[in-house]
């Protein structure tokens, strides 16, 4: 096993992180491209930069500001991640695992993650909402998944759903509630950084994807690995049309991102709520 993975380097973590936050947290909420404008819902009691947690990665991409927000969100004691790192930024599969299974040793037991991601479904428009319903993981890293050693949790291997019914279900009836339709749909997950190919999305589609992105699949696994309950959200940043590919930049997906993000602050908030009234 990777020492990253290792019980020691997630306690040391965890204890660092401790010493400005007291509370047992909740929810781990991982805030993805254009979706910063979240961290402003958390009544933060503590923030703390990635670079002053031993172990954690340094997020490098655009509107990723590397950031653990700590306090409460409608009462419930929340971690917020505010940026993330990916592999085209040079990480390793652990480096990339290892804030959520922090979360998890702080005592999360759930994980939301949000994500900005191109459409390959035609009936998709861009700034539409999909709530991750499966994912296809196209990101070939090396090595498999591990569960840090002496886990206390005893986790299926073999889940039939990384994505949590219970969870996409509030999440549903939290757009509804605010005046929305989500789509519900398959994430595809590719190392990047560079756009995919007309063929590339052509294949995407044809083997049951509606969305693809570049980043969440690698914190899903690290959580459902250790017994988390997850929820994942994608932004529809563009659509891809094959035979008349368009370029997209990065600071158009972040735009897009940008003004359509109160839609998934309003799912995240319905969703905690009910998390919290269900306790």
């Amino acid at each position: 096993m990777n020492p990253l993975l290792s019980r020691a380097s997630i306690a040391l973590a965890a204890a660092e992180i401790r010493k400005h936050y007291t509370e047992t947290p909740r929810v781990a909420v991982i805030l993805g491209t254009g979706l910063g404008g979240l961290a402003s819902e958390i009544e933060a009691a503590a923030e703390i930069p990635y670079k002053q947690i031993p172990g954690f990665p340094h997020s490098t991409a655009p509107a990723h500001k590397g950031r653990l927000l700590l306090g409460n969100l409608l009462g419930l004691p929340c971690a917020m991640l505010a940026g993330r790192c990916h592999f085209y930024e040079g990480y390793q599969l652990e480096q990339l695992m290892f804030p959520t299974l922090v979360m998890r040793e702080l005592g999360c037991q759930y994980l939301i993650v949000s994500n900005a991601a191109g459409g390959v479904n035609p009936l998709y428009e861009t700034g539409d909402v999909m709530l991750m319903d499966d994912h296809i993981n196209l990101m070939y890293f090396k090595g498999s998944v591990a569960v840090p050693a002496a886990s206390p949790e005893r986790v299926e291997r073999f889940q039939e759903h990384l994505y949590d019914r219970a969870l996409l279900s509030m999440a549903e009836s939290a757009a509804i509630q605010e005046g929305f339709i989500p789509k519900r749909g398959v994430y595809v997950a590719v190392s990047g950084p560079t756009y995919e190919t007309r063929a590339e999305y052509r294949l995407f589609r044809r083997i049951g994807g509606d969305v693809v992105g570049m980043s969440t699949v690698p914190e899903v696994l690290a959580a459902t690995s250790v017994g988390m309950r997850v929820m994942g959200i994608s932004t529809v940043t563009n659509v891809a049309k094959p035979d008349a590919m368009q370029t997209v930049s990065s600071d158009e997906v972040i735009d897009v991102a940008e003004r359509v993000q109160h839609k998934v602050r309003s799912i995240v908030r319905g969703v905690i709520e009910r998390i919290a009234a269900a306790d």
